[in-house]
């Protein structure tokens, strides 16, 4: 069966927050939003529900979370229970949720940077003090790799710090945290009794041969102190439609978790249910030539770096669809994405949004048919090149 990435699909005058952002005349190369069409099926199944007219209150699907259930055993050869899964209406809610459900007013959340803007903000929104501690980079020619730092974790640690947020695949820099990494994540969160909320939301987007393990699945033990944040969105290339999901195998966290919600919450768009529906159990070839896809316009991408762009530094990614350029050496400035935005007509994510490591840096986002991913690199080339004629 073929899939067809290369034909691009007209976004403008669509109310695309991608593409309805900057102007016109720029190339959006930045939020997490795919610029392909979803799979059929997920069109069929959203066809099917509409036509049926009524578009009443929800309830939880069984359909759904009996799909979850299969999945995650098939995939990861981890048994949870359809009472596990806790629906929400998107990621960034569940990190804001779990920030207030854990812990108490003044406790300390503990993250990694850099990482999604929202790790960021939800513990203070929620009244929480925030802990950072980076990764720890390292740099092999101009190619650049992101560990855990078990070390600076300790530095930073405190009494009261309750919950740990983990990223994985991470976002930005493109991690999947092997088995033995994750294995000392959970003792360090054992040790410390933290609760782990880990955002696996591109757990499929997957490169190469690289394989996803969720932290919960590592033993009983650790599940029990575990959140898991999932979702469909960037995957199937829905996440206007709002469904995103929680696995939380502690009944008394879960708990927890739903008295946070309450009331303030609201239930999953039903449009958005019928859609992960599909997309967990129908899109599976879809998914595989996606990856695929993906593999190639990364390698694309990072050839095209490293021959035409000496100046720019880059991630490998093992996993999403996001390269995070260091531009420190560029001569640019330190807000390189707005140097790209005016120059290049390009945009892309400014790096100090994803906290501390991030200075100097834009994040890349190659979601999209190879013919636009090309124009973008050589829209930032020759940006680049007018840069390299102006310095001294």
């Amino acid at each position: 069966m073929s899939f067809d990435f290369d034909t691009p699909v007209e976004r403008r005058g669509t109310d695309s927050g991608k593409w309805a952002w900057f102007g016109e005349d720029v190339l959006p190369m930045w939020v997490a939003d795919m610029d392909f069409r979803s799979p059929q099926p997920i069109i069929d199944a959203l066809e099917a529900r509409v036509q049926q007219g009524v578009f009443g209150y929800g309830m939880d699907s069984k359909a759904l979370k009996e799909t979850l259930v299969e999945r995650m055993q098939r995939l990861y050869g981890w048994t949870i229970e359809p009472e596990a899964i806790v629906m929400l209406p998107g990621l960034v809610s569940g990190l804001n949720i779990v920030s207030r459900a854990v812990g108490a007013p003044g406790d300390s959340v503990l993250t990694n940077t850099p990482v999604y803007g929202p790790f960021l903000t939800a513990p203070i929104n929620q009244q929480r003090r925030l802990l950072t501690s980076p990764l720890q980079e390292t740099r092999f020619g101009r190619q650049l790799r992101y560990d855990l730092d078990m070390a600076g974790l300790e530095k930073v640690i405190v009494d009261d710090t309750r919950l740990f947020l983990l990223c994985n695949p991470q976002n930005p820099v493109g991690r999947a945290f092997t088995r033995n990494e994750l294995e000392e994540i959970a003792a360090f969160c054992e040790q410390h009794d933290l609760i782990i909320c880990s955002d696996e939301i591109h757990c499929d987007l997957l490169l190469d041969e690289t394989r996803h393990i969720p932290i919960a699945s590592l033993s009983p033990a650790v599940a029990q102190r575990t959140i898991t944040l999932m979702a469909p969105s960037k995957t199937f290339n829905v996440p206007g439609l709002g469904a995103s999901l929680a696995i939380i195998q502690n009944a008394a966290l879960r708990k927890q978790v739903e008295q946070a919600m309450a009331g303030i919450v609201p239930h999953v768009n039903i449009l958005g249910v019928v859609a992960a529906e599909a997309a967990y159990a129908q899109c599976d070839a879809w998914l595989q030539a996606l990856r695929a896809y993906l593999t190639a316009n990364r390698d694309f991408a990072i050839e095209f770096i490293e021959t035409h762009m000496p100046a720019l530094n880059y991630t490998c990614p093992e996993a999403t669809y996001l390269l995070w350029l260091d531009c420190r050496n560029a001569g640019i400035g330190d807000k390189p994405s707005e140097y790209f935005l005016r120059e290049a007509k390009v945009a892309m994510n400014e790096g100090v949004w994803f906290g501390e490591g991030g200075e100097g840096f834009v994040r890349l986002n190659f979601g999209t048919p190879r013919a636009i991913l090309e124009d973008g690199l050589k829209q930032l080339k020759a940006a680049l090149d007018r840069a390299a004629v102006a310095l001294p």
